[in-house]
């Protein structure tokens, strides 16, 4: 009896452990809009700047930008890829590129316990969303 009861607790814990995890690695980043400004010796063309935030675990859907995206880690470390390219993994005055054509497949803390974040800068066409989710 005591046997049998330890193996269902074992298991409700691991169970519990990876819902916990899941939930986590779901969270979404809080992306800041810093400043948008038309860019006036570019036709219909916007330089974007934001900060994305990850909370620890945190990670980006599968997207694409349909810009050209300047990336510079500002605190922690962030795991990056786009598209047919490498993951790599950023830290602090670090920098990574997104191409006009790339689609990013993994953008995301690389900790479970301590946030990251990072400057972005687009160049967009005007009035054209930041992200754009791929299914």
């Amino acid at each position: 009896m005591y046997r049998k009861s330890a193996v269902t607790r074992k298991t409700i814990s691991l169970l519990l452990l990876c819902f916990v995890t899941s939930t986590v690695a779901a969270q979404p980043p809080e992306v800041v809009t810093l400043m948008s400004k038309a860019l006036t010796n570019v036709p219909d063309k916007e330089g974007v700047m934001i900060t994305v935030e990850y909370p620890p675990g945190g990670a980006d859907p599968v997207h694409r930008h349909n810009a050209q995206a300047f990336v510079y880690v500002l605190e922690g470390a962030v795991v990056m890829q786009v598209k047919g390219g490498k993951e790599v993994t950023l830290t602090p005055g670090q920098t990574f590129y997104e191409g006009l054509d790339d689609v990013h497949v993994v953008g995301r803390n690389a900790s479970l316990t301590m946030p990251a974040k990072m400057l972005v800068f687009l160049v967009k066409d005007k009035g054209a969303p930041i992200l754009v989710p791929i299914e």
